[in-house]
């Protein structure tokens, strides 16, 4: 397993990073998307460690908390030799200021997550997403008090545009604070968005990378078809299933024509090389300029050796270049 530095940071990190969305006791709380339990998700961990990676991703939001309580009693007794990242924002109930990035509700977040992960600190703490009812300042300032409390190592965003970098850096510069040091974005063969300004933004003041949703849902390890409903079990399945439009919306604009062309040429080079088309995607993804960590999501011991395989796998600058130019 090769480790990087995060950003102009000092945290080195594992090309891989093992993200937790699909962990859950109950196998079907909170998000709805919950396909592991807490036994295979433990196997899940050990076999990450054991495999090198020092990345673990989680949030207070995945499955109800769910996810984090998991994390935190499979990494008990290592605690120190891994880099565990959360995040806060997203609303634990339907009550007022128990949500977003205020001083009142990141706290909360943040001693919440602590007690579930069962540590004293987390070594990236990241805002899910912009809030754009608090102001910026008072974010930062929040953010900085917990890095000078010893509760957080860094600091990172996810979601957020290059103006919201650029906005937030700047709040952190003023009040002479800590800044982001990564930011977590979507990025895959199919989502390339991030390269047009919002790479540039953090490869310029200093931010790595830990980008998500690298298989699109697992569009490009081709678990689905052309024209046909996914399948049962799948994410997209169960994202159909969510009352939620924001999910509909997203399964819509990953299920496309032009992302099944790509995912096509994505599984025609793989089958030359020899490959899975999971692992040449996750190659691609991680050979990117500003790409510091990949996050995968296995649901199996099964899967996440199939993602492991990506970050040994070296294609062929010719085949690289190709699925540059497939995916423009």
């Amino acid at each position: 397993m090769e480790y990087v530095a995060m950003g102009r940071s000092g945290l080195r990190v594992s090309r891989a990073c093992l993200g937790t969305m699909n962990f859950s006791v109950s196998q079907g709380a909170g998000s709805g998307l919950a396909a592991t339990g807490e036994a295979e998700a433990t196997a899940i961990i050990d076999a990450f460690l054991e495999a090198g990676g020092n990345f673990v991703d989680t949030a207070d939001v995945y499955n109800g908390g769910e996810a984090e309580t998991i994390t935190g009693r499979a990494l008990r007794g290592r605690r120190d030799d891994v880099v565990i990242a959360t995040k806060g924002f997203m609303p634990q109930s339907s009550v007022p200021n128990h949500s977003g990035l205020s001083r009142v509700h990141l706290t909360r977040a943040l001693e919440a997550s602590l007690r579930r992960l069962g540590t004293d600190y987390v070594d990236l703490y990241y805002c899910h997403q912009w809030d754009a009812g608090t102001p910026i300042e008072e974010t930062m300032a929040t953010l900085d008090g917990f890095v000078r409390s010893g509760k957080v190592r860094y600091l990172g965003c996810s979601n957020f545009s290059a103006a919201q970098i650029v906005e937030s850096l700047w709040a952190a510069d003023r009040a002479s604070g800590v800044p982001f040091t990564c930011l977590q974005p979507q990025y895959s063969l199919v989502n390339r968005t991030i390269e047009a300004e919002v790479l540039p933004v953090c490869e310029r003041h200093g931010l790595g990378t830990a980008i998500y949703s690298p298989l699109a849902g697992g569009l490009l390890a081709g678990r689905y078809r052309p024209g046909a409903d996914p399948e049962a079990g799948t994410r997209m399945a169960r994202l159909l299933e969510m009352p939620r439009p924001a999910a509909q919306q997203w399964v819509a604009s990953q299920l496309t024509d032009r992302n099944f062309a790509v995912a096509a040429e994505v599984a025609a080079a793989a089958a030359r090389l020899g490959t899975t088309s999971a692992a040449l995607a996750l190659a691609w993804a991680a050979a990117q300029p500003g790409i510091t960590s990949v996050i995968v999501g296995p649901r199996s011991r099964e899967q996440l050796d199939q993602n492991l395989a990506g970050f040994g796998l070296a294609p062929p600058a010719d085949v690289l270049a190709h699925m540059t130019k497939v995916s423009q």
